[in-house]
């Protein structure tokens, strides 16, 4: 008699009905949100705030090139002397002093130039400072040789580079920051489900283990059933949880924008980038653009492939999360297997963001898309870049076929581990196991 459809659904309710399971379904989106909620309101602060700056110019040459802006002002300090300007920027209670000496040479105006403060100054701050002092030593550098700096502006332009495959589909660097996301995120998620829910599998077969159940419910259930029961209840019971945290979380954050007006974009480093170099004004192109580009993608290839290779790759690897829980009797015996399963999927994530972003199409990248234990991670990156059809299916069934081996394999040591008791396994005790 086929027991696997019962022990699925004692697996998934014994899963969802758990009172910690409970909990942290709804406390850790609250939890979460909550923490990025603060990072994005102390940003938030600390962008609004307005300091002030001395500055003292004793070349007569740069105070010019420093305009008050909406989050900084600029007090100039004329005819004092630098101690004096060091006690007025205290007793204003200024954020610092900059100090840019007398010079002679050009070349050497570096050496004259300096920031007091009463703490550390903000490296943003210093090289907003940097970046205005060397365009205007530069512009008059370039003026004592002759040169006129207003032609050299009006003679500057800009290049965009228009993308075009040669089958004649536009794309543009947006697209490629998307689809780098995309696969991104979608290789990042495989990883940390993987982690997070193959963990819970090995607990559960251990717990069982341990409490000796797993004796009472193996004289009636084979091994292989009671394991893939196992398996695709605890996935069940993860997607049922993660459903739940996209969906309180999207409220979440729905609330907490209209309500405490908090931008969350804020705790972005993109947003404080664009803050900070003042390109606000050009957030809604780049957005339009980014939709753009998302409608551009594959999407149902994208839809597709996530959800065939995630699939796979999750009940790969969860497969070995049970075996290795069968084989010992408690968690602290499982480190020493962990560390080979682990291994493979580490080097996929690293794989997947140092060399399929910048070549996706590689050696490298195309290889390892291939090997099994690799594969849905590195494919679900290369995939929003274009991958052809062949390449995605061979990978898949390649994926389908070590997961059907593994399955054999972990049943074996399965079947004999979990009733084995008070010794710590090794692997060549393990590979006694699949030979019975």
């Amino acid at each position: 008699m086929n027991h696997l459809p019962l022990i699925i659904k004692r697996e998934y309710f014994t899963k969802v009905k758990n009172k910690s399971f409970i909990i942290m379904t709804f406390l850790s989106p609250m939890i979460m949100i909550g923490l990025v909620a603060v990072v994005a309101y102390l940003t938030q602060l600390n962008n609004n705030s307005e300091r002030s700056i001395s500055i003292l110019d004793e070349s007569g040459q740069m105070a010019s090139v420093f305009e008050s802006t909406k989050n900084t002002k600029y007090v100039i300090f004329n005819h004092l002397s630098l101690d004096e300007a060091k006690t007025l920027t205290q007793v204003q209670e200024n954020y610092g002093l900059l100090y840019i000496g007398k010079f002679d040479n050009l070349n050497s105006s570096q050496n004259v130039i300096k920031f007091y403060s009463e703490e550390s100054p903000s490296i943003s701050v210093i090289r907003g400072l940097e970046s205005k002092l060397e365009k205007q030593l530069t512009d008059l550098k370039l003026e004592s040789q002759g040169v006129d700096i207003e032609k050299i502006k009006t003679s500057k332009i800009d290049v965009a580079i228009t993308q075009e495959s040669f089958t004649g589909e536009k794309t543009s660097k947006v697209d490629s920051i998307v689809k780098l996301i995309f696969g991104g995120a979608a290789g990042y998620l495989l990883f940390m489900f993987i982690i997070i829910y193959g963990n819970m599998i090995m607990r559960s077969v251990i717990e069982e283990k341990t409490s000796r159940i797993i004796e009472i419910i193996i004289s009636s259930v084979k091994p292989m059933q009671l394991m893939l029961g196992k398996i695709i209840g605890t996935s069940l019971a993860g997607v049922t949880q993660f459903v739940i945290w996209l969906i309180l979380g999207g409220i979440l954050i729905t609330i907490i924008s209209a309500i405490f007006g908090i931008d969350l974009m804020q705790a972005a480093p993109s947003g404080q980038l664009l803050s900070q170099a003042g390109n606000e004004t050009a957030m809604p192109d780049l957005v339009q653009s980014g939709f753009q580009a998302f409608y551009n993608l594959p999407l149902t290839n994208l839809v597709l492939a996530f959800l065939m290779f995630f699939i796979g790759g999750y009940l790969l690897y969860s497969s070995l999360y049970a075996a290795i829980g069968a084989a010992v009797d408690n968690e602290t015996d499982t480190q020493q297997f962990l560390f080979p399963i682990l291994m493979p999927l580490i080097l996929a994530v690293y794989i997947g963001f140092f060399t399929v972003i910048e070549d996706p199409h590689g050696t490298i990248s195309t290889i390892f898309s291939f090997i099994p234990l690799t594969s849905p991670v590195v494919m679900l990156m290369r995939i929003p870049f274009g991958v052809p059809i062949w390449q995605q299916i061979l990978s898949l069934l390649i994926l389908i076929g070590t997961f059907m081996f593994t399955v054999w394999f972990a049943a074996k040591i399965y079947r004999v581990g979990i009733l084995m008791y008070g010794k710590k396994p090794s692997y060549k005790e393990i590979l006694k196991w699949m030979k019975y």
